[in-house]
């Protein structure tokens, strides 16, 4: 039996290329690339204005909701892009990159598994180009001038009690998620309760990833809503980035984090990575303008979206491909036999041995995401069953029986122990649905007022039966329309571990209700916030992070990154 190896010694085994060579093979001139060391580099997003290439195809890649037993999305993602370049294909793979929370937190690292990973896997997942950092200064540089502009007299009547910003750090940490700041006498400013957000949550990530360039970037910064003025309900004025003259000196730390990160698959394929909102607090998918970049440069783009296709793939399609005007060609929903048959009620621990019944029971979780894909919107897709060794053959005959009874067909991906080779089966169903064409349309209408778009969310995506709204939720939902936010899409903000807002009802539930206890606004990302359930926007770390396992030697190795 071969030795196991872990993720980070495959890729640390794994032999680069440099990425000026990587760039020559993508079609990206020398002029509108800026390198990052040997293996990284950034591309100037001029390259869209002036590149008069017609786009290629789009390929995006979601799954079942996630579950201890896991699915392997991002894994499936490199693979199947090392898949089709093996089939003569000219592809890219257009990712987001990991936050530090996770990664010192329950996941470790976030590039992919196995065979199928981005490189250099170390850099990607600590600190990577500094985009993030970029995007914590800009956002804690606001929340800076906010609390200076009150200290100097406050013209614009700010209410500090109104103020909706906060500050952020890239790290679980659940000590922030409540402070109190200013204290310590007038010259330490006001003392108010504040908080702090995951950088990841910060509506900065969200207009980063969202935005054409920089003057679009400066425009939405400028939008951003930090609190309002004194008043009754009636007479609060919004309060914004632009009105502190702040999206100037905002936009100037950004300015080479808005660029995507170029690097390679260990197979040598072009990836961008770029960008990283989270999926069930923000829209989880990569930057427009990396999937935009990529679309340019390749015939075939394979991008991913956050968490299950309920959050990430719904946001994806409702609130990224209508504000980039772009479309997928096709939908790839990766599931697990040992995930199913844990929504099917079997404990982790059973999940590798053979159970048709559990797996059965779970199924409809599965069903329900490709139902999704093909009737809300309207889109050709594929189920990749990410293989595992103790996957039995009826469990995968039975996943089979149960697609092709929706008419959707089923593709084995073993990438993670064979990399491109093992997703060559699942490349060719990809591509040969991309041919095909579509009839995309969205989930809701962006004139609707804002309670029927969430319900529409819910009943339409979800399989829920209805919305209940807190008496908080209807004042703010008010309180927005009459500001005009009302025609903006919906950003919901719900557990990725259930189509409902309870984390423990797993499967496919039905006549449920989920509950809306705030309703925020993202002016500058374009995008009602919805928050249900327990969503926290600090995350903590659990009783054992992963960074217990995280080291470093005297030479610079690094170990326990997964």
């Amino acid at each position: 039996m071969a030795e196991f190896r872990s993720d980070i010694e495959i890729a640390q085994a794994s032999e680069m290329l440099p990425v000026t060579e990587i760039a020559k093979a993508a079609g990206v001139e020398e002029r509108y690339l800026e390198q990052y060391g040997r293996y990284k580099a950034k591309i100037d997003y001029n390259l869209l204005k002036e590149c008069t290439r017609p786009d290629g195809k789009l390929i995006l890649v979601t799954a079942i909701n996630p579950t201890p037993a896991g699915e392997g999305k991002t894994t499936t993602t490199v693979g199947l892009a090392d898949g089709m370049k093996r089939l003569g294909k000219n592809v890219m793979v257009a990712l987001r990159e990991p936050s530090l929370g996770p990664v010192f937190g329950i996941k470790g690292g976030a590039a992919g598994g196995g065979y199928a990973q981005v490189v250099p896997m170390e850099d990607i997942n600590l600190h990577f180009t500094g985009d993030f950092h970029a995007i914590g200064a800009a956002n804690n540089l606001l929340a800076a001038m906010i609390d200076n502009h009150i200290f100097q007299g406050n013209a614009l009547n700010i209410d500090p009690r109104k103020i909706t910003w906060k500050r952020c750090v890239d790290m679980n940490d659940r000590q922030l998620r409540n402070v109190i700041d200013g204290l310590g006498g007038r010259t330490n400013g006001t003392p108010r309760e504040d908080g702090y957000d995951i950088t990841v949550a910060s509506e900065i990530m969200a207009v980063l990833c969202l935005a054409r360039d920089i003057s679009d970037l400066k425009e939405r910064l400028a939008r951003i809503v930090i609190g309002y003025t004194y008043g009754k309900v009636s007479e609060q004025k919004p309060v914004t980035a632009g009105d502190l003259k702040a999206q100037g000196a905002m936009a100037a730390l950004l300015k080479d984090a808005l660029k995507p990160n170029l690097v390679q698959t260990l197979e040598h394929t072009p990836a961008l990575v770029h960008g990283g909102p989270f999926a069930n607090i923000a829209h989880g998918c990569n930057s427009v303008t990396a999937t935009r970049v990529a679309m340019k440069l390749a015939d075939y783009t394979v991008t991913e979206a956050g968490f299950g296709a309920d959050l990430g793939a719904e946001k994806f399609l409702d609130i990224k491909c209508r504000m980039a005007g772009i479309r997928p060609d096709c939908v790839v929903i990766v599931a697990t036999a040992r995930a199913l048959k844990y929504n099917g009620g079997v404990p982790k621990n059973e999940t590798g041995e053979e159970n048709l019944e559990a797996l059965e029971r779970g199924l409809p979780n599965l069903l329900k995401h490709v139902s999704n894909i093909r009737d809300v919107f309207h889109l050709p897709c594929v189920v990749a069953i990410n293989r595992f060794p103790q996957d039995t053959e009826a469990e995968l005959s039975l996943i089979r029986e149960k697609c092709r009874a929706l008419g959707v067909n089923v593709a084995l991906s073993e990438v993670w122990a064979k990399g491109g080779e093992g997703a060559l089966e699942l490349a060719e169903e990809v591509i040969r649905l991309a041919d095909e064409p579509n009839d995309f349309a969205f989930a809701y209408d962006l004139d609707l007022p804002v309670r029927d778009k969430i319900a529409a969310i819910v009943t339409r995506i979800y399989g829920g039966s209805g919305v209940a709204y807190t008496g908080e939720a209807e004042k703010q939902i008010r309180q927005l329309t009459a500001l005009g936010f009302d025609r903006l899409p919906v950003c919901m903000a719900k557990t990725q571990y259930s189509l409902t807002d309870d984390p423990a009802k797993l499967g496919a539930p039905k006549d449920f209700t989920v509950t809306v206890r705030s309703v925020r606004v993202s002016a500058g990302a374009g995008f009602l916030v919805a928050l249900t359930g327990e969503i926290m926007t600090m995350p903590g770390l659990p009783k054992v992070p992963a960074a217990e396992r995280i080291d470093v030697d005297e030479n610079g190795k690094i170990s326990g990154l997964f």
